[in-house]
């Protein structure tokens, strides 16, 4: 199978998404379709949940590494917007559900393109840990999207300069790129232009990264399964 195949072109800047009340066809065209037509899904994948495994996770090595920490991340948010849109919390917004679908959907579309690049190299399902979440709360639940998607999105800025592959760092580009916009919109949703604060682009204008290291200790909360980050550690 080749997994490089119909990968996704640039996406398409929308200068007027950032604001409440955003229609669910804008921002398909911004963030890249749903996971029914995203290109990062590959012809012939399943869209099953990862089979969980007992003991411990181990990443491996070299571009695999990096990609078994892309894609316990991805699954991570996949399971998170999956339950969100299953508790819907109190006083959702049509637009909101529409729109946290859509998120959900772009996070499944991730998880299954790590999957499939990975082969037989890949991790099992993790075992998550939601406990601290009040899913009937929306303060709650945008508070821990926003930690998920900023978490994501300095991940991935932080990791890239670990992959060898041309092909793999492109594509990783453009999933970033996805995560940075979902951010953007859940920090909107929390407090209208807040989308790029000092808290995740720095005075140069650059979207702040964190190391592996980190990013692990932040999402261990959230993660029961023990993660061995083979050479990323």
């Amino acid at each position: 199978m080749n997994i490089l195949k119909n990968t996704p072109s640039s996406l398409e800047s929308n200068s007027g998404l950032l604001v409440k009340g955003v229609h669910r066809r804008s921002f398909l065209k911004w963030a890249g379709g749903t996971a029914a037509a995203t290109s990062l899904i590959l012809t012939g994948c399943k869209e099953d949940d990862p089979v969980i495994v007992a003991g411990e996770v181990n990443f491996g090595t070299g571009d695999n590494a990096v990609l078994n920490y892309a894609y316990a991340l991805e699954q991570l948010e996949a399971a998170f917007y999956q339950r969100v849109i299953e508790s819907q919390f109190s006083g959702i917004t049509a637009d909101e559900r529409s729109l946290l679908t859509d998120i959900r959907d772009h996070e499944m579309a991730h998880r299954e393109f790590f999957k499939a690049a990975l082969g037989a190299n890949a991790i099992g399902g993790l075992e998550v840990d939601f406990s601290s979440i009040d899913f009937s709360k929306r303060e709650s639940v945008l508070n821990a999207a926003k930690t998920f998607e900023d978490l994501g999105v300095a991940a991935y800025n932080g990791a890239g300069r670990f992959l060898t592959s041309p092909d793999l760092l492109a594509i990783a580009g453009k999933i970033v790129s996805v995560e940075a916009r979902h951010a953007a919109y859940i920090r909107d949703l929390i407090s209208n232009g807040t989308f790029a604060d000092s808290t995740v682009i720095d005075s140069n204008g650059l979207e702040m990264s964190k190391e592996p290291s980190a990013v692990l200790t932040a999402a261990a909360p959230f993660i029961k399964t023990k993660i061995n980050a083979g050479t990323l550690a």
